[in-house]
């Protein structure tokens, strides 16, 4: 389901010319109404295209002020419950409140690699063009190789 503002809690990452939450989203959904003429509440953020939010939570973990929620699944918080996930520099603890008023709290450790760092090709060969499109050439290299049919489990 696709995240939403809590305008009441959002505070426009104090003003900044980019908001945590549009740094992150990586649909660039996340937009900021400077002047509230898109929304009625300036210096709020808000998500411009609901339906096309892919539900990555990217923006709910990083808002600083806990402003922005996700309309959940059914199966995952019943109607009526609530999911906030809590930062802190080496965690994150999911927070679930039921519509009982029961909460249920899960820690998980955060990456700590610093920002920039990860190389994401190293050790990798350089694309070669003129190969790409050779039958198996994204895969004769990588480890795999062609499906044998009598390794098929059949009943």
């Amino acid at each position: 389901m696709p995240t939403f503002v809590r305008t009441d809690k959002c505070d426009g990452c104090k003003g900044a010319d980019k908001t945590a939450c549009m740094y992150i989203c990586p649909h660039d959904l996340m937009k900021l109404d400077m002047d509230g003429s898109e929304t009625g509440h300036p210096m709020k953020s808000f998500n411009q295209e609901p339906e096309q939010c892919w539900e990555c939570y990217s923006c709910v973990k990083i808002c600083p002020q806990q402003a922005i929620e996700a309309r959940h699944y059914a199966d995952v918080v019943p109607l009526g419950g609530s999911v906030q996930p809590i930062r802190g520099t080496d965690s994150i603890i999911w927070s679930i409140k039921f519509r009982n008023g029961t909460q249920k709290r899960f820690k998980f450790p955060i990456r700590t690699t610093p920002e920039g760092s990860i190389d994401p090709y190293g050790g990798k060969p350089e694309a070669d063009m003129a190969k790409i499109k050779d039958v198996g050439f994204f895969v004769q290299h990588n480890g795999y190789r062609a499906g044998d049919p009598s390794e098929l489990i059949r009943k």
